[in-house]
Parts: structure tokens; C-alpha cells; sequence
């Protein structure tokens, strides 16, 4: 099966512009493609993975991958999906999480001469001059069209700033410079930035003349494939420091059932007979996929050895081991009032939640446990010696962790 088939095959492709000589170039490595990347934060999340994923495909099939960091249309921030506006980040925020990204980036895509590039549209977008940008382009953008897109219908009712209304011609801009001077064909995105997408297509062809060859693709479900990054605690990073390995394992160990052969499908490099074979997959098969799933993706961000370290923590708190290497944390004497630690601070200081206010309602609606045993009230402590021994700690069903004095 060739790439193009394989894409559509593994449900990554929503809309394509050009069809056929997409097809051709991406099955024949001539495409140079981006995709883009706001800087919101310092890592990158699980949100971010179908990209990814999706760049590394393209890149072993020999088209060349731009990682396009967005650190000049973060200063604005995209309105796609929103419901306000963004927070403004200073250009040292942005320039310190475009470092960050990179680093992560390395693990799916190879960087360097004649091989994937990473480049920051700040680079350009901030050194334009106001006036001649909208003369130059301003031309080529309907009002009336911008209006029916998507990104900005929602915001509508809200109140949409002039600020935002900014960031289409900005991105649509981006396409065009890549195209310029880095030989760009190509752009993927969600479904999300599909009438940004196209502005950027319409603005070459425009600019360019007809002939001009700038093509655009939609990735199915990377719109979802953002809400994957979010739980009730957070996002899901791909960064070991925010989130630990064991955590991002448990993360795809506890997907849905309806949509673990999906996940399978888009996210894993697994073949695909092997995965249509999971079809049938029902009950205890079930988790055994869950289980590829995790073990699968954990290894691709954090590699080998802590995949399998995660997915043996994982089968031996399955079994009741009690000396599971979970994620730990020390807890330092210093923290220990009258030698004991309460629930509330403990359950912070393991990362467990955010405030002790998330950890009395926690605590409140029975979600805590502390060697197996209900945490009764907000007022429960932990002592000392239990520390000195270990303490396994357990928020829902699934979420575990341990305590040790340091």
C-alpha cells in the first residue's frame, strides 16, 4: 500500500485540495511540507501527537518536514475554538517554549541538512511593516468569506477583537513566504484551520499566478485529536517532567474502549493487518490493545526502556503488587508538622492535585485512598514511619502514586 492510501487508510485525512497531485507527491517523496505549532506552553502535549506522528510518516517516505513554531502569531493567538481570547505571552515566554518544542520534536522527526527544518514565523512576521502588509495582501481577502469561516462564526456572539481578526492573513502569509523561500508545496492541519489553510492556498495562487502549486490536506480528527491532551487534571504532556512516563502509559491504558483501535489506528506504527486483525477485539482483548496502545506510544515519546518500565509498573499494580515501580515522591522532613503531613498537602505535593482545594473535594467525593484504605476525612494524616516504610497513594480508580520520606 502506498503512503497516500495508508493515510486515508488510517483515517487521517479529511480534505485535500488537488487531490491526485497530492497523491503523487507524497507517494513519491517531492513534498515539502508544514505544519504549524503555537507556543502556548512549554511542551508539547498528546493533543500534538497526530501531527507529529503524521510528520514522521511523511518524512520516512523521504518528503522533507518544516516544523513551523508560531512565535510571531502567538503575539496575537489563534480564536480557532475558542470561546476568548487568548492570554498575551512576552516574545521571551515564546522564544523559551519554541526551544522546548524543538527538543521534543527530535524524537519523531529527524533534523538537519537536506532533512526536516524547524523555523519561527517571528522571524518574519514581526519585522513586516503594517501598512505595506496590508497593501501587499489585504487585496486578496474577503471580509464577507472571513466571516462565514468557522474560527470566527463561534466568536461572533462573544465579541471577536480586530487583534484576532489578524491571524488569518497571518497564517495565510506564512504559506505563502514558505513557499517563497523554502520551497513549500504542501501544508496539513486540523480540521480547525481548514478556512486558514485555504487562505494561505488562495493567497499564492493570487500572488503567484494560477500555476503556481501550493496544496493543502486536513487532518481528520486532529480537532479531537486536541481534546485528547485535556483530563480532569490537566493536559497530558509529552515532557517526563509534567507528566511521568507511568502517567502517560496510564493515560492510553485507560482510553475508551471506542476509541482505542481508532488511537491504534492513527497515532501507532503498527501494521496494519496487525490492527484490522483487532477488530473483534472484545472485553479481556480489549485491554490487551489497550495495553499495545500504551506501550506503543509511551516508547515513541520516552523511549524503550521506560516503556517497559511503565508497563511493568502497570501489570504489577494490575496483579496487587505493592513494590510497583509507580511514580514517587520524597517527602522532605521540613514538610512534617508534629511528625505527620496531612492529606491535603500530601496529595500536592505529589502532584496529585493542583490546590488543596482540589484535594479536599478529592478527599470529599471518596476519590482518595491511602494504602488501598478510604481516605475518611480532610483532617487524615499521614505519619512519619508510615513514610519511612512508603505510602501507595490512589486518586479514583486508577491514578497511583508513592510517598517516601526523603
Amino acid at each position: 500500500m502506498k503512503l497516500y492510501d495508508e493515510l486515508v487508510a488510517r483515517g487521517l485525512i479529511a480534505q485535500v485540495t488537488n487531490e491526485e497531485e497530492i497523491r503523487e507527491m507524497i507517494d513519491n517523496g517531492k513534498a515539502t511540507f508544514y505544519i504549524g505549532f503555537d507556543p502556548t506552553a512549554d511542551s508539547l502535549h498528546v493533543g500534538h501527537f497526530m501531527a507529529l506522528c503524521l510528520m514522521k510518516r511523511l518524512q520516512m517516505a523521504g518528503n522533507r518536514p518544516i516544523a513551523l513554531i508560531g512565535g510571531g502569531t502567538a503575539m496575537i493567538g489563534d480564536p480557532s475554538g475558542r470561546t476568548d481570547m487568548r492570554s498575551m505571552m512576552t516574545k521571551e515566554v515564546i522564544d523559551h517554549n519554541c526551544a522546548c518544542f524543538k527538543k521534543q520534536m527530535e524524537r519523531f522527526i529527524e533534523f538537519g541538512e537536506g532533512k526536516a527544518q524547524m523555523v519561527n514565523n517571528a522571524d518574519w512576521l514581526l519585522n513586516l511593516n503594517y501598512v505595506d502588509f496590508i497593501r501587499d495582501i489585504g487585496g486578496c481577502f474577503s471580509v464577507n468569506n472571513m466571516l462565514r469561516a468557522e474560527c470566527f462564526k463561534q466568536r461572533m456572539e462573544k465579541g471577536l477583537s480586530f487583534l484576532e481578526f489578524n491571524y488569518m492573513p497571518m497564517q495565510s502569509y506564512d504559506f505563502y513566504y514558505l513557499f517563497q523561500h523554502y520551497g513549500c508545496n504542501m501544508q496539513f492541519g486540523g480540521n480547525d484551520q481548514w478556512s486558514n489553510m485555504l487562505g494561505g492556498t488562495e493567497l499564492i495562487r493570487r500572488k503567484l499566478g494560477k500555476d503556481a502549486h501550493a496544496m493543502t490536506i486536513t487532518l481528520l480528527l486532529n480537532s479531537e485529536g486536541k481534546k485528547m491532551g485535556k483530563t480532569a487534571k490537566g493536559a497530558v504532556w509529552l515532557d517526563p517532567n509534567k507528566t511521568s512516563p507511568y502517567d502517560f502509559y496510564q493515560y492510553w491504558r485507560n482510553v475508551e474502549d471506542a476509541d482505542v483501535l481508532k488511537c491504534i489506528r492513527m497515532l501507532t506504527f503498527l501494521p496494519l493487518e496487525q490492527i484490522d486483525a483487532m477488530a473483534d477485539w472484545k472485553d479481556a482483548q480489549l485491554n490487551e490493545a489497550k495495553a499495545i496502545l500504551a506501550y506503543e506510544l509511551t516508547k515513541l515519546v520516552h523511549g524503550e526502556e521506560e516503556a517497559e518500565k511503565a508497563q511493568a509498573a502497570a501489570k504489577a499494580l494490575f496483579a496487587g503488587g505493592a513494590d510497583a515501580d509507580m511514580p514517587t515522591t520524597e517527602i522532605t522532613a521540613d514538610k512534617l508538622v508534629d511528625g505527620k503531613i496531612g492529606i491535603l498537602n500530601l496529595m500536592v505535593a505529589c502532584k496529585l492535585a493542583a490546590s488543596n482545594g482540589e484535594a479536599r473535594r478529592l478527599v470529599q467525593q471518596g476519590g482518595v485512598f491511602v494504602n488501598d484504605e478510604k481516605v475518611p476525612a480532610i483532617d487524615y494524616a499521614v505519619t512519619e514511619e508510615q513514610l519511612k516504610e512508603g505510602v501507595k497513594l490512589r486518586k479514583g480508580k486508577k491514578v497511583f502514586h508513592k510517598a517516601v520520606l526523603g
